[in-house]
């Protein structure tokens, strides 16, 4: 079984190169997709061990991810391993996680922060957001998940092949509703996840305002087109 572990990652110099690391001691072939760093991001993750592919411009980290996505397809990859470059997705959980989407099946498999008691250090207004589009990509889904907006997952490649490129913002409800209205099997796996201590989200208060209004335009977009 062939794994790939993709990494995006924007301005992430001070933790790239340990999750790059952590993430080798499970997984050979590392693939850190830098989205127009403007610090040492790239320097740090190729020292570290990873490939390392830089855009020009930066797209976000749904575009970064797509990109990951393409190699991982070209080279004919059996499973991707996606987690943040931030040091919130811990890299001990990897085989724990690839062996669990493979013994249940899963075509996608989202590690939770809500299975245990990482999502009670999350911002009030931000966990409340996370909870109703979470509810929301179960109603229009038909699933039971708990964490929709977390980007540590387990993909079986030749599944994620089966949906549409993804955009490059608000990427994951996207995604899983997709997934969920294809009717790929879905499943989740606790992961404790700490706040970020470094570096700088790109999830600031003038993306927060527009957030619920590009989820709505996704979820529609993807109701009306893409079943």
């Amino acid at each position: 079984m062939e794994v790939i572990a993709i990494i995006p990652a924007y301005n992430e110099e001070k933790t790239i190169a340990q999750v790059v690391e952590g993430t080798k001691n499970y997984i050979k072939d590392v693939l850190v997709i830098d989205d127009a760093s403007t610090d040492n991001t790239p320097t740090e993750a190729y020292k570290a061990g990873a490939e390392v592919v830089t855009h020009i411009l930066n797209q976000g980290v749904g575009g970064a991810q797509r990109t990951g996505y393409h190699i991982a397809f070209e080279r004919n990859y059996d499973y991707i391993v996606q987690l943040d470059g931030d040091g919130q997705h811990n890299p001990e959980y990897i085989p724990q996680m690839i062996k669990y989407a493979v013994s249940e099946g899963y075509d996608i498999l989202i590690g939770s922060r809500f299975l245990n008691s990482s999502y009670k250090k999350i911002p009030y207004w931000r966990k409340i957001g996370i909870k109703f589009f979470t509810w929301m990509v179960n109603f229009f889904g038909k699933i039971k998940i708990t964490d929709v907006t977390s980007g540590y997952r387990v993909y079986k490649t030749e599944a994620l092949k089966k949906l549409t490129e993804i955009s490059d913002k608000n990427w994951a409800i996207e995604q899983t509703l997709e997934a969920a209205v294809k009717g790929l099997k879905i499943g989740e796996y606790s992961v404790e996840m700490p706040l970020r201590n470094a570096g700088q989200s790109q999830f600031d208060f003038k993306t927060a305002f527009r957030y619920p209004f590009r989820i709505f335009e996704a979820t529609l977009r993807v109701l009306i087109f893409r079943r």
